[in-house]
């Protein structure tokens, strides 16, 4: 007697490219979403900014010229505290991957690397002490930058997160308090956005926007 067994799938055939369509040969060539390992990342040849998440790359979107302004205002008001501060601790801008965690790499728009992780500048940081976002455009920025990014610098430890939102004219202070980020200042029109991390250090949320359009 014959034990009926089930057939095994039909091998799928991997799309052919045409015009119109994507270079699929080229796409077989990596990972799948889902399996990329550091590995895979570190070799990827590209300058797009991309991140991984848990085997996935998350591709962002090309910054502005606004945007890219934004970044630059911030990281030179930055700088010039630190400097004058002494910390010896030092601020950089994307695109620089950050590890958080094993196979969590981040790219902050800006951030502050201790003293201690300069050490050999040839390696990937995989400690900073505050990390600042401008906030894309699109509901997908802002879901990035206030949900997904918050969870991952909280459970990376990062003690201050900045969330600086152009289209609401507004920057959100976040530092740790437990293991979680708690609000240390939502600041607005007309204020200075203050640090918990650095005392001293503040930015003006007008001057800010101004950056970006003048």
């Amino acid at each position: 007697m014959s034990i009926a067994t089930e057939a095994p799938p039909p091998t799928a055939v991997p799309p052919r490219s045409a015009k119109g369509t994507p270079p699929w040969e080229i796409a077989m060539l990596f990972p799948e979403q889902g399996s990329w390992t550091e590995s895979d990342y570190f070799a990827l040849n590209t300058n797009r900014l991309v991140e991984l998440s848990e085997g996935f790359l998350e591709v962002l979107p090309m910054p502005t010229l606004y945007h890219q302004d934004i970044v630059v205002f911030l990281h030179q008001r930055l700088q010039t505290f630190l400097d004058s501060w002494g910390s010896g601790g030092r601020a950089y801008f994307a695109p620089v991957p950050i590890r958080l965690w094993p196979e969590k790499i981040r790219e902050p728009d800006v951030f502050v690397v201790p003293k201690e992780q300069l050490v050999n500048r040839l390696k990937t940081p995989e400690r900073i002490d505050l990390a600042m976002e401008v906030v894309s455009e699109g509901s997908e920025g802002r879901d990035r930058d206030y949900e997904k990014k918050r969870a991952d610098y909280a459970k990376a430890g990062i003690p201050e997160y900045w969330i600086i939102d152009p289209a609401h004219k507004k920057i959100t202070v976040l530092v740790m308090d437990g293991n979680a980020y708690r609000e240390h200042g939502a600041f607005g029109p007309g204020t200075k956005a203050t640090s918990n991390l650095l005392p001293g250090f503040e930015i003006s949320v007008d001057e800010c926007w101004q950056a970006g359009s003048s």
